[in-house]
């Protein structure tokens, strides 16, 4: 109780320290985080390469994506919260240096072992810089502007994470899928001169706290901590449905009538563009105190989408409208749900995204499981009626939430 009160007391003086985030901060910190994020995605259309160079079967590359993503998982729970009790700045130039040797060391990988082992540690870094500046951007902004800045920066993880796949496959083209790699540590080393100069000075929030305790707290938030349980509800099933679709679309398109190449597969995605730009104002709504109204949009939005990708059998264009629409409800949900989380305890906000996105990892991971028995069973048709029913419970349960909260208020305001 001592030490979680000094930290709080601590908190408070950082808040009264803050005096903002500029807009070249704010885009510094969007463009970080997308070339982050990225580095973990580069693989997905490099399979087939390591593949043949690396005489890996088919059925076994997959495991290329499995290190990555243990990797990731390792990193929400070890190495993101760190934010909260050791320098920032500091662990952000330790973490993209690290990044940068182990992508050359994917790039050099002359065995499975050495490839799998340099992927676990790029999905392990990759995602603990990722999340750990969204978290230092939330620490450094004012409170008025929190949702701004915290939308920024997540607009770029999301651009970057759409961008990764058409920069792997035009490197590799022109450079082999090594190039991918080394072109990758060539602009995190970019980045970190940047970071190093501009990333504000933070006191750390929790720094009484020893490292076993420090994790041992993550679940003393989980069950505490009411709005995170809810908002992590919302991404688990957001992020399901968003995995639906993703998981589900190279398989209609790469068969016949269409029979499209992976990059112009990919290519569709990037009309999400459009939808995680106009979502990052849902940051600035919730700064302006209409994170209920933004949620139940978004979520509207993200059921409403189904019904275009449905008809992607008849129009393309209708294909990549509902492509905006699912990463427009997607987004704005997502940077609402981030935005509310960070408000409930300042003194947490790297624990509070490394438990936020376990509950974004676990909707991804069934999402995807789901998809494929779900396509081979019935259809397209039968992909899109998933996500929408996804989709739909993901609205009923923000709604059965609202009403109890409405209700807990009335019965607080009938007792005074």
């Amino acid at each position: 109780f001592y030490y979680e009160t000094k930290s709080r007391e601590a908190d408070s003086m950082n808040l009264q320290l803050r005096t903002g985030v500029s807009t070249s901060l704010a885009w510094l910190f969007a463009i970080a985080s997308g070339l982050s994020v990225a580095n973990v995605y580069y693989a997905q259309p490099l399979l087939d390469a390591l593949a043949r160079d690396f005489g890996i079967s088919h059925a076994a590359v997959g495991g290329v994506i499995t290190a990555t993503q243990l990797g990731c998982a390792l990193a929400l729970l070890f190495l993101v919260p760190l934010g909260d009790r050791v320098d920032r700045r500091r662990l952000m130039a330790l973490q993209v240096l690290a990044l940068t040797f182990a992508l050359v060391a994917v790039g050099m990988a002359q065995s499975t072992l050495a490839l799998l082992a340099g992927m676990l540690a790029v999905g392990l870094l990759g995602t603990a810089m990722t999340q750990g500046l969204i978290a230092y951007a939330a620490s450094a902004a004012a409170p008025h502007e929190q949702g701004q800045v915290v939308g920024t920066a997540q607009g770029g993880v999301f651009i970057g994470l759409l961008l990764a796949r058409v920069f792997a496959g035009g490197v590799s083209d022109l450079a082999g899928w090594r190039g991918v790699y080394f072109c990758a540590a060539l602009l995190m080393l970019g980045i970190a001169i940047p970071l190093w100069r501009r990333l504000p000075i933070l006191p750390p929030a929790s720094r009484t706290l020893s490292y076993p305790r420090l994790l041992a707290s993550m679940l003393t938030l989980l069950r505490q901590e009411k709005v995170l349980q809810v908002r992590g509800m919302l991404a688990l099933l957001m992020f399901a449905a968003f995995n639906i679709f993703c998981s589900a679309l190279v398989l209609p398109l790469s068969a016949p009538p269409y029979n499209f190449s992976h990059t112009l597969i990919g290519a569709f995605g990037l009309a999400g563009v459009v939808g995680a730009l106009a979502a990052a104002r849902a940051g600035q709504w919730a700064d302006r105190g209409y994170a209920r109204r933004t949620s139940g949009l978004a979520l509207l939005v993200l059921l409403l989408a189904w019904w275009p990708l449905s008809l992607m059998e008849v129009s393309l264009w209708a294909l990549v409208m509902g492509i905006v629409l699912l990463d427009l409800g997607g987004q704005a949900l997502h940077v609402t749900n981030q935005s509310l989380i960070f408000r409930t305890r300042p003194d947490a906000h790297s624990r509070l995204v490394g438990l936020y996105m376990m509950f974004y990892a676990v909707g991804s991971g069934l999402g995807a499981i789901c998809t494929t028995v779900t396509y081979a069973r019935f259809g397209w048709q039968g992909v899109c009626t998933l996500g929408a029913s996804v989709s739909l419970l993901a609205l009923v349960f923000w709604w059965v939430t609202q009403r109890q909260r409405a209700e807990t208020r009335d019965c607080a305001s009938e007792r005074r």
